[in-house]
């Protein structure tokens, strides 16, 4: 499993307990592993679950930081896959040190994947605007 395959099995996850309204995102991670099969502990299992159980730790702040970044959109009115998509993403940005620009390259894939023809744009949108907020923004790079 590589990294995008592990961030868009999170993402389903993270989908799920978001639709459901369950905190539960591990063991639904883990199921669909077993759903396909794949070894719970490798490097790249291990980093998806991680980034769900971060999600889960700071999600008031992953939430806050959309809210910001997205004023005119109420959490409740972005698509359910959409407003996951972003969490991971935030969360990826600020809690862990993946480049940014490869997490909104992932996010903007996953958003043209599983969101609608306009998500990919949103999300673009909306982790740009986190990113140049961020600790991480470096000018020169842009």
């Amino acid at each position: 499993m590589n990294r995008h395959y592990a961030r868009s099995i999170a993402l389903q996850a993270l989908y799920e307990a978001d639709f459901r309204d369950s905190a539960n995102t591990q063991d639904i991670f883990k199921r669909h592993l077993d759903n396909i099969k794949e070894d719970q502990h490798s490097e790249n299992c291990r980093f998806a679950e991680s980034l769900l159980k971060k999600v889960r730790d700071n999600a008031e702040d992953i939430d806050h930081n959309i809210e910001q970044s997205a004023s005119e959109w109420p959490l409740k009115q972005i698509a359910v896959i959409d407003r996951n998509i972003l969490r991971l993403s935030i969360c990826e940005i600020l809690y862990f040190d993946t480049p940014p620009k490869v997490v909104i390259n992932e996010a903007v894939e996953l958003a043209k994947t599983y969101g609608s023809e306009k998500s990919s744009k949103f999300i673009n949108g909306v982790l740009g605007t986190i990113y140049r907020k961020s600790e991480k923004y470096e000018e020169d790079n842009e």
